[in-house]
């Protein structure tokens, strides 16, 4: 059987990993075999795991949600520790908005579907307002910076080595950090079937997956140049950027489900998904020793590693 991650450049996690051998060193005993499907949108997570175009893959923490609203049969298998550093929602420093209150009947660019609505959604709801009624979302056209300055936009939630950059020109003030507001996890998933008949691969997924992990905060020059090069900006920013990131997988846990009903809670409210979800569904308790096993296990030395 060929066990097949999907890879999108938003997961750091997986972006390591299918430069590096580690999941076929962890399938390979387990008489399984590895590929990667790249794609460029996280938020079709969900469906390519639907369709089977993939049996395993990790986004933030929208799509599980939305996913789970559509009616897709995905559990959730590990997350990564909180990313308080990961993004920002970012407003022009000498600019009107001062609070979250200053964004209504106002737009926001922001990963619709991404995690990012997750912040922005709760955000506003602890401040009494909607992401549905109370601010305009909009996608990222690649002008957000210069929008920003111009007044033509109130906020641009960025991340990574963007939001590095944005950070060195002194143009912009941070309104909100993602710490301050939610967990920012990196979460992965996968389709039911798999993770009960074949928990084992699930744990030697995870295992790879730390390993790579690992092999990111011991290169972070080298992986900063890997990603400047693919995917544009400097090397410097994404450092920055990835000197950030914990670097380190959980199993999931309840305190874990909690964190995501609140976020589907406020979604449904606002309209985000047109259906109350019990996150709790997708929960499989029993395979939170194995994933930790799986973590503690990459710990162990491995072969060394190169890209």
């Amino acid at each position: 059987m060929t066990i097949t991650v999907g890879v999108h450049r938003s997961n750091p996690s997986l972006y390591h990993l299918a430069r590096l051998d580690y999941l076929q060193q962890e399938l390979a005993p387990l008489g399984e075999s590895a590929e990667f499907h790249h794609y460029t949108d996280g938020t079709k997570t969900g469906p390519y795991l639907a369709d089977g175009t993939i049996d395993f893959g990790g986004t933030g923490s929208t799509p599980p949600i939305t996913a789970q609203a559509a009616g897709h049969d995905i559990v959730y298998t590990a997350v990564s520790a909180p990313r308080p550093d990961h993004g920002a929602l970012l407003v022009a420093a000498d600019g009107p908005v001062h609070s979250i209150a200053d964004l209504k009947g106002a737009t926001v660019v922001l990963g619709i579907g991404s995690w990012q609505t997750h912040l922005l959604a709760k955000a506003l709801h602890q401040h009494g307002l909607s992401y549905r009624d109370d601010i305009t979302a909009e996608r990222p056209a690649g002008d957000e910076a210069e929008r920003l300055r111009e007044g033509r936009i109130a906020g641009w939630i960025a991340q990574g080595a963007e939001l590095a950059a944005a950070r060195r020109t002194g143009h912009f003030r941070e309104l909100v950090r993602t710490g301050d507001v939610i967990t920012d996890r990196s979460v992965f998933f996968t389709r039911r079937e798999l993770a009960v008949q074949r928990p084992e691969v699930v744990a030697a997924i995870v295992t790879a997956l730390q390993r790579a992990d690992h092999w990111a905060a011991a290169n972070p020059a080298e992986a900063a140049a890997i990603a400047a090069e693919d995917q544009g900006g400097e090397a410097a920013d994404w450092h920055t950027a990835l000197a950030a990131l914990p670097w380190r997988l959980e199993p999931a846990t309840a305190e874990f489900v909690a964190e995501q009903q609140e976020a589907a809670d406020i979604f449904h409210q606002v309209g985000f998904i047109d259906r109350a979800v019990t996150v709790a569904d997708i929960h499989l308790p029993e395979l939170e020793r194995p994933v930790a096993d799986a973590v503690a296990r990459a710990a162990r030395p491995a072969a060394t590693q190169k890209v």
